[in-house]
């Protein structure tokens, strides 16, 4: 097997929605949400130009414990990896998706306008804990 390649993802940003706690047929729980980053450019203009790209973001065991604690407009530090998967839904489509698995979340705080969510302390958990 060779053991040359490497799957990290660090990503900083806010999360978009409530996270959603479910537990699999095994009774493990696993916590998903959405996190928004933003890119920003200046374009040939030289005016600025802002994209936000979503990432959906899987926690598993006692990391999707912490997790399920966390706000809506929290800025969030996460680290883990890529997984890609696909299905087939029971119209027999098959879908694809992307998702970062978490190793380490981090509370950074609450975003600025309106603090929605969080007490702008910081928190940390890792799947290690």
């Amino acid at each position: 097997m060779n053991r040359n390649s490497a799957n990290k993802v660090l990503l900083v940003g806010y999360l978009g929605n409530q996270p959603e706690m479910r537990y699999t047929p095994n009774d493990i729980m696993t916590t998903t949400f959405n996190l928004a980053t933003n890119f920003i450019w200046r374009d040939e203009e030289g005016e600025f130009q802002e994209r936000t790209d979503w990432h959906r973001i899987v926690a598993w065991r006692s990391l999707a414990e912490y997790a399920k604690s966390l706000k809506k407009g929290q800025l969030l530090y996460v680290e883990g990896r890529l997984q890609s998967r696909e299905w087939t839904d029971k119209d027999n489509n098959k879908h694809f998706v992307t998702e970062v698995i978490a190793e380490t979340l981090t509370m950074l705080g609450a975003r600025k306008k309106g603090e929605s969510g969080g007490n702008g302390s910081d928190s940390s958990k890792s799947d290690q804990d």
